[in-house]
């Protein structure tokens, strides 16, 4: 079974012979930690790093959100800056902090906002590969794309005054993401992902009742093509969104990648298991980077044995970012080849 139809099988609750799992490596790792280490833990774990070889020198490329020291100015007039190379900056200017400029506010174009051709040509590779031919909105696509054009208080305030500048802000984005949905299924992508982080610490950034009368319909009207194409319809989100599930659910998800702490394993068994495929984030914040390796090991096997059955449903990822010790992340790399063959046989 090639990975493709694995992972295939495991969303579609068809007997996958093992569980899906990815390791991210962010690119700020490579000035962060010694790069021949990394490329030593790359190379000692083939199961999460099929045909990886040893490079001389990794030079990661950095996005255009990612570069230190650079502003960049995106196609919807807002303004990025970050501290590391690797590292997603964040918004410093938002072009309509004051409403007064939305009057000669346009949206760019998303059929020339994106190379297609480029997007057409990897497709292609893909399938020829045998790979799952993707697509993906931008993260951070509708709401947080609001954020970043107007501001977190102001959108947030907007809502509450259900202002009607909003909603025209709004229609705008939805008609580029809508384009950009369109491109990617003429191109016969199977799988169409929608990231974007939803959730606080504790609680979403949005109340469930704004969700529900701004960006809910949105996200319904642009996973419905998608849905339509027979596309697998993927949902990132970091955060607490446990008070926003079922509407995601109810808009088409059907794999869902939430953070595993955060929202609480016993939550996410209870609500989600057997529903959606669960594409679980391991955690980042508390055990593999605080804890011990066998505290990470004992992590993993948890959340296989709660949440992985013989038929599917379960996916997991894991993004590496600076600060994790080194023996962690080794613990971390072994507990995921040790039991991504748990239900194997």
């Amino acid at each position: 079974m090639t990975p493709r139809e694995n992972l295939l099988r495991a969303v579609r609750f068809e007997r996958p012979d093992y569980i899906p799992m990815g390791f991210h490596i962010n690119a700020a790792c490579w000035h962060h930690y010694p790069q021949e280490a990394l490329q030593e833990l790359m190379l000692a774990h083939p199961l999460l790093f099929p045909g990886y070889q040893r490079q001389e020198t990794v030079e990661p490329a950095y996005g255009d959100t990612a570069r230190a020291g650079e502003r960049f100015v995106d196609g919807w007039g807002c303004v990025w800056e970050t501290t590391d190379n690797g590292i997603v900056g964040a918004v410093t200017e938002h072009p309509l902090a004051d409403w007064v400029a939305f009057e000669h506010y346009t949206a760019p174009d998303p059929d020339t906002d994106i190379d297609w051709a480029g997007m057409a040509a990897h497709q292609q590779a893909s399938r020829q590969r045998g790979d799952l031919c993707a697509g993906s909105l931008a993260h951070g696509h509708t709401f947080l794309r609001l954020c970043d054009i107007r501001g977190y208080e102001n959108v947030i305030l907007d809502m509450a005054d259900e202002d009607p500048r909003l909603d025209r802000l709004l229609a705008l984005v939805e008609a580029y993401n809508t384009g950009i949905v369109r491109r990617y299924l003429e191109l016969g992508v199977e799988w169409m992902g929608y990231p974007e982080d939803l959730g606080m610490q504790v609680g979403p950034m949005l109340s469930p009742a704004q969700f529900q009368r701004s960006i809910k319909p949105v996200y319904e009207r642009l996973m419905a093509p998608a849905r339509a194409a027979g596309c697998i319809i993927h949902m990132h989100s970091d955060g607490d969104i446990r008070d926003l599930v079922d509407d995601l659910i109810d808009d088409g998800v059907a794999v869902m990648n939430l953070q595993d702490l955060v929202n609480g394993l016993d939550w996410i068994k209870a609500h989600l298991a057997g529903r959606v495929c669960i594409d679980l984030d391991i955690d980042r914040q508390q055990i593999t980077r605080f804890g011990t390796p066998a505290q990470i090991n004992a992590l993993i096997r948890q959340e296989v044995e709660m949440l992985a059955t013989r038929e599917g449903g379960l996916t997991m990822i894991f993004g590496l970012y600076p600060g994790t010790p080194l023996e962690n992340v080794a613990a971390l790399m072994d507990a995921m080849e040790e039991y991504m063959g748990y239900y194997s046989g």
